[in-house]
């Protein structure tokens, strides 16, 4: 049965096809991760416009997580972009399942008890990027109680109205200790893909 089940997961629709992967560094205890760096106050990301959105994989099929509590700031230096911070509250997650939305809380995934923020933090953003994007943010993701320093293209645009920033990437789950592997007919792909819209009003 095992062998028949990976069989079928080599030939499930894989999310992360042709999105760029964030390059992830090693993984800092969150008490021991270093502070982030001082920074101006950027501008408020307007949750009525913006999204945040995850998608994973099994044998069966995709889903979309998509969290409707979050926060976040776009900063400026002058007409550059310099930085983004964000906070996702895990607990708002919703799918086309409410028994999956119900599972993801656990500890097999979020254990969103214990873990009830997601949070990241550029500590560099540089112009240029894979695939045309406009800029690469290098910064702290923190998920599960794990800081790993990710590595990631965006695309940015500015106008005298508004920021806004876009980003879609994967991660790889288990890089932020959600192992769960799912049924033995039915195993979780890895990769998930993270689909970000941010727009922040100026002025």
């Amino acid at each position: 049965m095992l062998h028949l089940a990976f069989a079928l997961l080599a030939c499930a629709p894989d999310v992360t096809q042709d999105k760029p992967a964030a390059d992830a560094g090693p993984a800092v205890p969150t008490a021991a991760a270093p502070p982030a760096p001082a920074r101006a106050p950027g501008l408020p990301v307007d949750k009525t416009r913006s999204s945040v959105v995850a998608v994973g994989a099994k044998v069966t099929g995709s889903h979309e997580l998509t969290f409707t509590e979050f926060s976040g700031e776009l900063g400026l230096d002058g007409e550059a972009f310099v930085n983004v911070v964000a906070k996702v509250g895990v607990a708002s997650v919703s799918t086309d399942s409410e028994k999956l939305t119900s599972h993801l809380l656990t500890e097999d995934f979020f254990s969103a008890q214990q873990f009830p923020e997601a949070t990241f933090a550029s500590s560099m953003v540089t112009p240029g990027g894979e695939n045309g994007a406009t800029h690469t943010i290098k910064g702290t993701l923190n998920l599960r109680g794990v800081s790993r320093e990710i590595t990631f293209p965006a695309t940015v645009a500015i106008t005298p109205t508004e920021v806004t920033a876009r980003a879609e990437f994967s991660i790889n789950r288990a890089d932020f200790g959600v192992v769960y592997p799912g049924k033995p007919d039915n195993l979780i792909q890895d990769g998930v893909v993270l689909r970000l819209l941010l727009v922040a009003p100026r002025g």
